[in-house]
């Protein structure tokens, strides 16, 4: 993408389609010229040109295309404090699309030209506007799928990383600025800083860099949706259940063992997310080459899932108790997270009405257990029943607590972000240990320096302070045209 400034842009800045309003975006030096050729202020907005201020200005359009005035709300930033760091203007009329195409191209012809994908961002990033993290963060708010992200990548947009990481950054330019006076002095045997603060200060700066290098080794790409899987032995209810919760016959049910040979997918709409749900064969024994590829899928997909839900058949011989248990345990181990609930509890007597000594648990909130067997048990198993619904919206609500808690731990960072970042991340976290294990050793404060330039480096090209047209052609590129 061309870094080319000068040009004024135009773009609808609105989604596609109708709607009540719609939004042109104008931005460049020559902003007011441009607008002046179409716009036709009211009385009160005759003298929006020579405002110094960002303001809001009525009047109308006049479109050769189209015979009437279109009215219209003027937004003009005159000045360089503006969203891209340049004179912008906003042209707020009625949602018609053939109206806002003909706006566009009535702009085009007095002198704009139409911005390419993400030109508006990347003109605020280059204008220092906004860093590197931010505007990543523009396309983590559009591009969000549920609560979460729109959550994370506001963060990372209101700046809550770049203090962090800019905070680390300043840290460590003064802590070179100490080092290197006292290499301006060393024949004068004048100590500047002692090994041991140069040591706090370095375990300070690594403490935040190697836990955002985590972070970013285990964060999702963006748009990811977690998954989550059904297992359990055959016959355990699994298909009726996965039915159930998609609200659609989409799995054959049967009272037959083993008839899930294959797994299906759907989504599962919750509150703030929605979820790939899997429906997986039973865990038995392989009897034929078609059920031990069932069981190897099966495998993959508790191993790649961010949730399983484990069920047991209320109605389970006391004989196959043991091993249920046991594969529940081995299940765990391979899965982030596990949530043990009691299926086809309508088949027990009384059902799940039945007020009386019945077996059924009285808690709803389930057992969530991971790898650790210390936590599991079957003491709070969440009794579900897919022919009634018993319990089937406790079960989603458990689900979603079980995965916004992981969200929760797993990354400050957008996946766009962490995608990027990773390896800067990883390589100034080697250049802290270096400097760490250097100054331990008691070596030369020049090595030392070396390694901390390595670090400010790498944490300038998060931020954005070092970059190349590629990398900036990489990121804006995934945008819309309009932001």
């Amino acid at each position: 993408m061309p870094l080319d400034l000068d040009d004024t842009i135009v773009a609808l800045a609105s989604p596609p389609g109708s709607a009540l309003r719609g939004i042109v975006r104008v931005s460049g030096i020559a902003t007011a010229d441009v607008v002046a050729a179409l716009f036709r202020p009211d009385v009160d907005s005759a003298n929006w040109r020579s405002s110094k201020l960002p303001r809001r200005f009525t009047g109308h359009l006049e479109l050769s295309s189209i015979i009437v005035p279109v009215p219209l709300s003027l937004m003009y930033w005159p000045t360089k404090r503006s969203y891209t760091g340049q004179p912008m203007a906003e042209f707020h009329l009625i949602g018609s699309p053939p109206v806002l195409e003909a706006t566009i191209e009535h702009l085009c012809e007095k002198g704009a030209r139409l911005a390419r994908r993400g030109e508006f961002t990347m003109r605020a990033f280059l204008s220092g506007r906004i860093d590197l993290l931010q505007a990543e963060a523009v396309l983590g708010v559009i591009e969000a799928t549920d609560h979460e992200e729109l959550q994370k990548a506001l963060s990372q947009l209101g700046g809550r990383m770049t203090s962090r990481l800019g905070q680390v950054r300043a840290d460590l330019i003064a802590l070179l600025g100490d080092l290197e006076a006292g290499l301006d002095f060393v024949e004068e045997d004048i100590e500047f800083i002692t090994k041991h603060e140069i040591a706090r200060r370095l375990e300070e700066a690594l403490l935040v860099v190697r836990q955002l290098a985590e972070d970013s080794a285990s964060r999702l790409p963006a748009g990811y949706r977690r998954r989550v899987v059904l297992a359990g032995l055959p016959n355990a209810g699994k298909s009726t259940l996965f039915n159930r919760l998609i609200g659609q016959q989409k799995a054959i049910v049967s009272p037959i063992a083993g008839t899930t040979r294959d797994y299906l997918t759907a989504t599962l709409p919750l509150d703030s997310m929605d979820v790939e749900l899997i429906d997986t064969a039973g865990w038995e024994d392989a009897a034929d080459l078609i059920m031990e590829r069932a069981q190897e899928l099966r495998g993959e997909q508790v191993s790649a899932s961010d949730l399983v839900v484990w069920c047991t058949a209320a109605d389970l011989s006391d004989q196959d108790k043991a091993e249920d248990k046991h594969l529940c345990r081995l299940a765990a181990k391979q899965s982030s997270a596990m949530i043990h609930v009691l299926t086809r509890i309508d088949l027990m007597t009384g059902g799940p009405s039945d007020k009386s000594d019945s077996p059924i648990p009285s808690d709803k909130s389930g057992a969530t257990i991971q790898a650790d067997e210390s936590r599991f048990t079957v003491n709070s198993l969440l009794p579900v029943s897919a022919e009634t619904g018993h319990n089937i919206e406790a079960l989603c609500e458990t689900i979603q607590a079980c995965l916004n808690t992981a969200n929760a731990s797993r990354s400050e960072l957008l996946g766009t972000t962490a995608v990027r970042c990773r390896d800067s991340l990883q390589r100034a976290t080697q250049s802290l240990d270096h400097a760490l294990i250097a100054t331990r050793a008691n070596h030369g404060d020049e090595l030392i320096s070396l390694e901390i330039r390595s670090v400010l480096h790498e944490l300038g090209t998060i931020l954005g302070d070092v970059y190349t047209d590629d990398i900036l052609d990489h990121i804006f590129s995934n945008f819309c045209i309009g932001k």
